[in-house]
């Protein structure tokens, strides 16, 4: 393909795209495929000989398109969103035609440059304080993911506490004191910690939530006392702001405290709901930050901007990088160490990094603040229009506080009814949602997660839901009739 051929199929591109979305609300939005569908549907090697970009654009409609779970379409209702805009799109175009792999400030000076002011543009409408920004000893990175900054933080935090115990005890191996070692995090955590602390080969610990599924200061408290009495080394505690199962948010402003006086490493996972403390409603859910040591949020999630980028801030720096510093003779530059650039290869686990910040750039700058504000607003409104919808109905219940775009919710019953409801939505492929576990009970969660999402939509959604439901109860109703 030349540059002549790529202008027009790069427009053929975009016009697919606008397209596909304009109309995303009338496709089935769960796929109807078997395991395995797509192996049957293609040859079983490349090709020896060129095929036509119309043969493979004519396959992405007969093969990819029937299996795609079409993540951006109003109907979209489970996980947390995987937002993207048109904006975001077209920095991913401009990022992959620049094709630069940002590693050091030289390998490309904007790449670099613009990352730690888009971070620093994003830390100040969340109201960060000034210790995680760039003019102080901190600053932000772009992560791949939120499991990633997790995990750097981990690694970062483990480093830490071995340097400091071998400070105290120079005799003592660095093997001894990481099998000491010992996490925590809320029983209600994404799964992403406890892989993190697998990687780290450290333990790690579940700590028992409130009724309102918050971590609080009281029982982490209860659990370093006694790890500290076995012998353990705590050192590192994940709280969530903004749980996966249900929203939560733990107490940061109680435990923040303690895990400084501790020295144990806090880090903060607000992967969803974190992107909403550009709105001052939703801020104070992030008074305590000021106690952590390092904090992520999705964009992704939550702003509009495509996967991946992942914002992550760390309130010392050199914690983060001293840990990953590696600086082969090829890497260096004549600007290393001045301490006027930052080279993100030592920030996190990749070397090679795409051009994601132009992402951050252009949405922040196309959307506005407001803009992206009135979007999150959007979304919190239409999840508690959902909520009422489910309050009015004497045949379903709310099962955890509606904050934000997720509603957990399950009808009056088994857990086997509320399983045999989502395996019939999920059958039908209208509309998409998946469950969660809760105290031990079986709960369906609904999330408002796309752009284009209209009241209507989640209108349609109940209405669906319900008449399912009416169909299982009806059917629960005749069979237990008979055995009576």
């Amino acid at each position: 393909m030349d540059a002549a051929e790529f202008r027009r199929r790069g427009k053929e591109m975009v016009d697919f795209v606008a397209d596909y979305q304009e109309n995303i609300e009338h496709r089935r939005v769960y796929p109807d495929v078997e395991p395995g569908y797509l192996r049957s549907m293609i040859p079983s090697e490349a090709p020896l000989e060129p095929e036509s970009y119309e043969d493979v654009l004519k396959d992405v409609d007969r093969v990819i398109m029937p299996g795609v779970t079409h993540w951006l379409s109003p109907h979209f209702h489970a996980y947390y969103p995987s937002s993207t805009s048109f904006p975001s799109i077209l920095a991913d175009l401009l990022s992959s035609g620049i094709g630069t792999i940002g590693f050091t400030w030289a390998a490309n000076p904007a790449c670099n440059e613009l990352e730690t002011v888009m971070l620093d543009w994003l830390g100040k409408m969340l109201q960060l304080p000034e210790d995680f920004l760039a003019q102080g000893q901190g600053g932000g990175v772009i992560q791949g993911t939120a499991s990633e900054s997790t995990l750097m933080a981990l690694l970062s935090a483990r480093l830490k506490t071995v340097k400091c115990v071998q400070e105290s005890d120079p005799q003592r191996s660095e093997a001894d004191i990481i099998s000491k070692l010992i996490a925590y995090t809320s029983e209600e955590a994404h799964f992403s910690v406890e892989k993190a602390s697998i990687i780290g080969g450290v333990v790690i610990r579940m700590v028992p939530t409130d009724d309102n599924f918050s971590v609080r200061a009281e029982t982490l408290e209860k659990m370093l006392a006694e790890d500290k009495a076995a012998g353990f080394i705590p050192f590192f505690f994940c709280a969530t702001l903004g749980t996966t199962p249900c929203c939560a948010f733990d107490k940061i402003d109680e435990l923040g405290p303690i895990c400084n006086a501790e020295n144990i490493w806090m880090h903060i996972d607000a992967a969803y709901a974190g992107c909403a403390f550009i709105c001052p409603e939703f801020r104070p859910l992030l008074n305590g930050v000021e106690f952590a040591d390092s904090f992520n949020i999705n964009p992704t999630k939550f702003l509009l901007v495509g996967l991946d980028c992942s914002a992550m801030w760390v309130k010392k720096s050199a914690d983060l990088t001293r840990a990953f510093q590696m600086d082969p003779e090829y890497l260096k530059h004549e600007n290393q160490g001045s301490g006027l650039v930052k080279d993100y290869m030592h920030w996190g686990i990749p070397m090679g990094r795409r051009f994601r910040s132009l992402k951050l750039w252009f949405v922040f700058r196309m959307y506005g603040v407001s803009g992206l504000q009135a979007f999150i607003r959007k979304h919190v409104e239409l999840a508690k229009a959902f909520k009422i919808l489910v309050i009015d109905n004497n045949n379903f219940e709310i099962c955890a506080e509606v904050v934000m775009g997720l509603v957990c919710f399950r009808l009056k019953g088994s857990d086997e009814l509320n399983k045999a409801l989502l395996k019939q939505i999920t059958r039908m492929g209208k509309i998409h949602l998946v469950p969660c576990m809760l105290r031990g009970r079986f709960v369906l969660r609904f999330v408002v997660c796309g752009e284009t999402t209209e009241l209507r939509h989640i209108q349609e959604a109940w209405k669906h839901i319900t008449e399912l439901s009416s169909e299982l109860l009806q059917n629960l109703f005749d069979h237990e009739g008979k055995e009576n």
